[in-house]
């Protein structure tokens, strides 16, 4: 049996910055046209000098303690010479552990289920390099593609894993869990396009190393790694040699390429970069910012479960979507009926979202506030409405943006309690179904299907509970 190693290079952008590493350019180039978010010391133009963003070191510090790392006192930034069309100043300022440890994290490790977890190597502080945008014919065609600098400088953190990787399906669990503490941790926005990307390492039977870039979302990581196993076993199988290699996924074509040999450490030609001095952190900053570290996702599912006294089930959908949960807490502010908020955000109001990781923005875009659900939820619990006129008039709030009672009062949706107005839909569904009412005096199953056809009869607003006492009390007159 083939025996794989899969090892991680995660870079995750800095979002929450309203400037680059080392200069006042924007942190958020996403909405500038093409190479117009670049000033000279983005282009490292000669007399210009880079200034260290303070609170980007604070936030990739914070990182490093969330995913169980050391933070040195002392930590010092790098050239990395390689001469690539996405970097303007031919080299990357970046970390490296050469003559000690001098980058922002070392040594921690990151629990991936119960069971094991998975150890990462370093974590360090570097600058993104600009953006190639390849034309149609892919990343294979010659002399067909853009270059987009704006991105070039942004704060970018590292995380490299160890080669602890045995299959794909893990490397997707790791990284939706990383990619949910980031967030936790306001560092990163991981739904925005480019923010976290991924390289990964595979090795086969302890051969050669081969590298995987180009990788534009977490299902296309665990696509090229099938691709590469299988490519690679097939080589192996064959008695072909697996060479050190970089190649590339191509997304459309779901294969890998060859892209070029893949460099040695000693290729960068690392050296400490002159005009950033060492920066002490010291121990003073380090217990500040443990300090004040955010809730954590597992720290938050413990509170959901111990504090709000919700099911496990519900609090780990409510937790792997932060703005879902962020959301359901804003309602709680206003209603604390906890157990009953997060049963009809789950069954209910989800249902009506676009409901993809990959979607950015729905809470923050939607009509729906947290006093509408607030008051919504509260209507149910007083009896009010009912549950399915609960969801019609959220859906009418998705459109209209007004609150649940201006809607009540426009439609008269309330609750049917009226006993001799129920009755009348009563009488009227034994009427029509005569067949289901000789089936509902010996199956209590179709006495359910009875109160349905009530329920249809009165628009969802009769009461069930009277509406079924008075089906029941019907069905027990012979004559009914």
């Amino acid at each position: 049996m083939s025996q794989v190693k899969i090892g991680l290079e995660i870079h995750a952008q800095i979002t929450e910055l309203e400037s680059k590493l080392f200069c006042s350019c924007r942190g958020n180039y996403r909405d500038q046209r093409p190479n117009t978010n670049i000033c000279e010391t983005c282009c490292g133009l000669p007399g210009t000098l880079p200034i260290i963003n303070k609170k980007a070191i604070e936030y990739s510090a914070m990182t490093s303690v969330a995913l169980g790392c050391s933070v040195p006192d002392k930590i010092i930034f790098y050239r990395k010479n390689y001469f690539y069309p996405d970097l303007p100043k031919n080299f990357q300022i970046t970390q490296y552990n050469v003559y000690g440890f001098s980058s922002i994290g070392i040594g921690g490790s990151f629990e991936l289920d119960g069971s094991r977890k998975i150890r990462i190597s370093r974590i360090q502080l570097e600058e993104d390099p600009g953006r190639i945008a390849y034309l149609e014919g892919g990343t294979n065609a010659r002399n067909s593609a853009l270059i987009d600098y704006n991105r070039a400088g942004v704060a970018l953190i590292e995380i490299v894993t160890e080669p602890d990787f045995t299959n794909p399906k893990e490397v997707r669990l790791f990284l939706n869990k990383l990619s949910l503490t980031l967030e936790h941790l306001a560092v990163c926005d991981t739904l925005l396009e480019g923010s976290v990307r991924c390289d990964v390492n595979v090795s086969m039977n302890g051969g050669n190393k081969v590298e995987i870039k180009n990788i534009n979302s977490f299902k296309e990581v665990e696509r090229a790694i099938n691709y590469e196993i299988t490519r690679q076993t097939n080589m192996y199988n064959r008695s072909i040699k697996i060479v050190s290699e970089t190649r590339h996924w191509d997304d459309r074509k779901k294969i890998t390429f060859m892209s070029r040999s893949k460099e040695a450490e000693h290729d960068y030609r690392y050296f400490p970069e002159p005009d950033i001095p060492m920066i002490v952190l010291g121990d003073k900053f380090i217990a500040n910012i443990r300090n004040h570290m955010p809730e954590l996702p597992n720290q938050r599912f413990d509170r959901f479960v111990s504090g709000y006294k919700l099911s496990e089930h519900a609090s780990n959908i409510l937790i792997n979507d932060k703005k879902l949960a962020d959301f359901f807490e804003s309602i709680l502010k206003l209603y604390f009926s906890p157990v009953e908020i997060a049963n009809f955000l789950i069954t209910d109001f989800k249902s009506m979202i676009f409901d993809d990781a990959e979607s950015t923005g729905y809470l923050k875009n939607m009509k729906v506030k947290p006093e509408h659900i607030a008051e919504l939820v509260k209507m149910i619990a007083a009896d009010e409405i009912s549950r399915i006129t609960a969801k019609d008039i959220l859906v009418k709030i998705f459109e209209s943006g007004m609150l649940p009672s201006e809607i009540v009062n426009d439609s008269n949706s309330l609750k049917i309690a009226d006993e001799k107005i129920l009755m009348d839909a009563v009488e009227s569904v034994f009427n029509t179904e005569k067949s289901a009412v000789e089936d509902a005096r010996t199956n209590h199953e179709a006495i359910n299907f009875l109160l349905g056809k009530v329920m249809k009869y009165t628009s969802g607003r009769a009461d069930p509970k009277i509406a079924m006492r008075l089906i029941n009390n019907k069905l027990k007159k012979p004559n009914a």
